[in-house]
């Protein structure tokens, strides 16, 4: 356990990535999804050494892996002085206790090293207990030996854990009181969510969400449309906590723009439930912002990644617009370049599909414009009369509606405009009516 600790402050953890390619899954799969695994594991700050992988029939129940191929790269493991094995699936309680005997070090699976990611990243106390349940969930059925005492801040990938006592079955007594704490503050979290979109429902504002892949630069996108300030990286899962901000359509309609979680090929499941209360902000949303990476070599297998992950929640039916970025990284212009004709395929597939570059802004325009058309029917049309003397009455409708047409002529003022229902009540006495 000390040693451990100390590779965490004397160099980078060594990292060894473990994959398996059965007749079911092509072969471009597994390397695809082995060298995402790798990019996880270096956003989590290993330092990947090597990796291997096993054509299998079926999986070994014991030891996921052939038992021979375990012993062959643990002895590959041992020459290089690899500190953790990362599998690409997730392991059974009793696989990992086995292959942890076989390797003499720490494993993890794919869910752990997410879990691990998540921990590092968030920062605000909703975020917090959501990581520190799920952490606990996948933890519960694999106490082992690597987990002697829980209380302690276990350095490296996959070790930070919770409170406790030494005893394992104290343990996961432990273990278990934390998680059904954690659990009721998440309810009283819930509550607190419900109360705030009760408030932004009375105001009338439709809701947006920005959802998307990991690293699809969805933080980028809410920065550029509404200056956030969010935090916007080349990495995996640079931010977690979601952020709701203001944005004034150019038919001068007030939406709020949430930046939602990135997802990722094989999210794992409880990370999906510890996270409900965030993404209950995605299944009330009345518009979804798909964000799609199109300079990535997978990102149609990314659109189907992000579209499962919306079935689960039960936002897959919700009005959505493609948003197809990174236009800048494309081509001529940019150092990588998606699979052949990938954006003309995409905008073929979804017809009010918009490109853009969120970090040039190049399209955000037209994007702007597609929102505001996809949430049109929220808005009432109405012709108004509106005496000159009422310049207050002017400006309010100026900065609620959407004035179409305008004519100062005559003894009044006279509007096409489209406005919120809710604002109906607020302009009926200047209604034109059909007689007039």
């Amino acid at each position: 356990m000390k040693a451990l600790i100390e590779t965490r402050n004397t160099r980078p953890e060594r990292v060894f990535l473990v994959g398996v390619e059965i007749k079911s899954r092509a072969r471009v799969d597994t390397r695809d999804s082995l060298a995402e695994l790798g990019e996880l594991a270096a956003t989590a700050g290993g330092e990947v050494i090597g990796d291997g992988v096993q054509k299998l029939e079926a999986l070994a129940p014991a030891t996921f892996i052939g038992k021979g191929k375990a012993e062959e790269f643990a002895q590959f493991c041992r020459r290089n002085d690899v500190d953790t094995i990362i599998f690409d699936d997730d392991l059974s309680p009793a696989q990992s206790r086995n292959l942890e005997k076989i390797f003499n070090c720490k494993v993890l699976d794919r869910t752990a090293l997410i879990l691990d990611i998540f921990a590092q990243r968030a920062r605000t106390r909703e975020g917090k207990l959501q990581i520190e349940l799920a952490q606990l969930q996948h933890l519960l059925p694999r106490l082992t030996r690597f987990w002697g005492h829980l209380s302690r801040q276990a350095g490296g990938i996959g070790m930070r854990g919770g409170e406790g006592e030494s005893q394992l079955e104290a343990d996961r007594r432990k273990v278990q009181e934390r998680i059904d704490r954690i659990s009721r503050d998440l309810d009283t979290v819930r509550r607190q969510r419900a109360t705030q979109r009760a408030g932004r429902q009375r105001s009338q504002w439709p809701l947006a969400s920005i959802v998307g892949y990991t690293n699809a630069g969805k933080s980028t996108l809410l920065n550029t449309l509404t200056g956030a300030g969010v935090l916007a990286k080349d990495i995996l899962f640079a931010t977690l906590d979601p952020t709701t901000r203001r944005l004034k359509l150019p038919t001068n309609q007030n939406v709020l723009l949430t930046d939602t979680v990135g997802f990722i090929r094989k999210l794992p499941h409880g990370l999906v439930e510890a996270f409900k209360a965030t993404l209950e902000e995605v299944v009330q949303a009345d518009l979804l912002l798909h964000v799609v990476d199109i300079s990535h070599p997978q990102a149609e297998e990314q659109i189907a990644a992000v579209n499962a992950v919306l079935g689960e929640i039960g936002a897959g039916e919700k009005p959505t617009i493609m948003v197809l970025n990174k236009l800048d990284c494309v081509g001529a212009g940019g150092d990588r370049i998606a699979g052949p004709g990938v954006l003309n395929r995409l905008q073929e597939r979804y017809p009010h599909a918009v490109a853009i570059s969120a970090v040039t802004g190049e399209g955000t325009e037209s994007l702007l414009a597609e929102i505001g058309t996809q949430l049109r029917p929220k808005r009432e049309f109405l012709e108004l009369r509106v005496p000159h003397d009422q310049a207050a009455v002017i400006a309010r409708l100026h900065q609620v509606g959407q004035v179409i047409s305008r004519s100062y002529r005559g003894p009044a003022a006279r509007f096409k405009v489209r406005i919120p229902p809710h604002h109906h009540d607020e302009f009926a006495p200047y209604i034109v009516s059909r007689d007039e």
